[in-house]
């Protein structure tokens, strides 16, 4: 005669590993956008130096009006998401579909991830230098690094306090670099979330697979040369709305990402063979 077995479904959930956001550091907050969707970011231009000369009535060259430029920065990215949890399959489940931990689990693993990897995208799109493709390799990686410091000094713009997100290639072929395990910076005491090594007081941010671009092996940035407005976020648990017995979640995010055009050169992106 066949046997009916009990099954048993234990009330532990079988988390998906969950990304805390990394680019928070990498962006600044200066602008505002409230009760609007569009800053105009103002560039006032110079004027070229001229030789003096002795004689006439324009001794100083001849004076045009000062210029200016304008960046004209719209929110482009707003994202939702909604479900539902039944009362009854809350309770038949040992209740592991709590709309509370739920929303959290949605805000870890979809809405941190795809906000950080759009702010990766746009970085990399408005660098100010991006280098030729290269091939990585454990002895050419920490010199790879320090030529892309080299570009961003050379550019005037600043370095303290600077980020660079690395790809995972690129994470294995410095780690293994000679030069830089003579020269970087392993400490266990980064301030900043995620870094995994300081090369030239920069920090190392590990980027997990799928966060930078294709191809793309490193990118240097500093906070003062990109902005990330989050006008709207905006979580909700309804208990008991109308046609549902149990909760309705409701999420949106609205924001987006600018480099700011005067300020580009403080970002390099270095590119790698696929």
């Amino acid at each position: 005669m066949p046997q009916n077995y009990a099954a048993k479904y234990s009330p532990l959930v079988d988390e998906r590993f969950r990304q805390v956001s990394l680019t928070e550091a990498a962006f600044n907050q200066d602008y505002d956008w409230e009760g609007v969707a569009t800053v105009n970011v103002y560039s006032v231009n110079t004027a070229p130096l001229v030789n003096y000369t002795l004689t006439g009535m324009s001794r100083y060259g001849t004076p045009d009006e000062l210029g200016t430029t304008t960046q004209a920065m719209t929110l482009s990215q707003d994202k939702a998401f909604t479900y539902t949890v039944d009362r009854r399959n809350y309770l038949d489940s040992q209740m592991v579909t709590e709309a509370g931990r739920s929303l959290s689990r949605q805000v870890e693993e979809v809405i941190i991830p795809h906000v950080d990897t759009y702010r990766l995208g746009r970085l990399v799109a408005g660098a100010g230098t991006t280098s030729a493709v290269t091939v990585i390799t454990s002895d050419n990686a920490y010199e790879s690094f320090i030529n892309g410091v080299e570009v961003v000094k050379s550019n005037k713009a600043p370095t303290a306090g600077s980020i660079a997100f690395i790809s995972g290639v690129f994470f294995k072929k410095i780690r293994l670099d000679p030069s830089f395990i003579k020269s970087g910076d392993l400490s266990q005491t980064m301030l900043v979330r995620g870094s995994v090594g300081m090369v030239e007081d920069i920090n190392l941010v590990f980027c997990p697979t799928g966060y930078l671009p294709a191809n793309v092996g490193f990118v240097i940035t500093n906070r003062v040369a990109a902005v990330a407005p989050q006008k709207i976020v905006d979580y909700k648990i309804h208990d008991n709305p109308p046609g549902v017995n149990g909760w309705l979640v409701e999420g949106r995010h609205y924001f987006d990402a600018f480099v700011l055009g005067n300020k580009n050169k403080a970002i390099y992106v270095h590119k790698i063979a696929a």
